[in-house]
């Protein structure tokens, strides 16, 4: 029987498909702002030998990766190297891109990127919004994470731990300190799309819920990523 380790549950948990004969899995990829480093190279080559196996098991496996191709690293490298924005994600995704074919990782069945679904995130959010979950800011949509009495649970951290660790927008016009940046308003120079809030672009941990619920639908089976990412980016999506 094949086992998972279950990133709620601390333990490896037997796996069990939603719909026998099926798996949907969701792995968070890489955000194209540098080369890719052994971290990026494990995570490609542990998921992609998972899809293997599963297909090798008899599963039908729909396997979606995306890829962040906007935000706050992209737009300080873009300054770093005298870039646009757009310059930066095709150098480093075309660099990915050839990793990959070298280390045999054959690509995802999906692999969206942010900026192709950002209609879908100001859907999410507006959702957020009509239900209490967030509120706007001058231009910007903070999710309040007190709405959500199970924040904390994924990461197994309390709030004050939460508070030390996270890596969230320092803003005292906020709520709580917690509430995380589901828009940012446009600045300068930054890329930008037009939103029922003013023209921005999508905070980071929105874009990975937005493209696994559009192309997986509202419940999947398996949810991977590096280590690193369980606090704050899956904790928050």
């Amino acid at each position: 029987m094949l086992k998972v380790f279950n990133t709620l549950t601390g333990r490896k948990d037997p796996f069990e498909s939603l719909v026998p004969g099926q798996v949907r899995m969701y792995v968070c990829g890489v955000t194209v702002y540098d080369y890719s480093h052994l971290g990026h190279a494990r995570s490609a080559l542990v998921f992609d030998v998972i899809r293997n196996y599963l297909r090798f098991s008899g599963y039908a496996v729909k396997y979606v990766r995306n890829f962040t191709d906007i935000d706050d690293k992209i737009i300080n490298r873009a300054s770093e190297e005298g870039k646009t924005s757009a310059e930066i994600v095709e150098k480093y995704f075309l660099a990915y891109q050839d990793d990959m074919k070298r280390l045999g990782v054959a690509p995802a069945d999906v692999e969206p990127k942010a900026t192709e679904h950002i209609p879908d995130m100001i859907t999410m959010i507006q959702t957020l919004i009509a239900k209490g979950h967030a509120y706007r800011l001058n231009g910007d949509v903070y999710y309040e994470v007190k709405t959500y009495p199970a924040y904390g649970r994924l990461s197994k951290r309390k709030a004050e731990d939460l508070l030390a660790g996270a890596r969230v927008e320092v803003d005292e016009r906020k709520r709580n300190p917690m509430d995380f940046a589901l828009w940012k308003s446009s600045k300068p120079g930054e890329p930008a799309w037009p939103s029922p809030w003013g023209s921005g672009r999508p905070g980071w941990h929105i874009e990975c819920s937005a493209m696994a619920m559009k192309h997986l639908g509202d419940t999947f089976d398996i949810h991977g990523g590096g280590q690193d990412l369980i606090f704050p980016h899956h904790e928050n999506e």
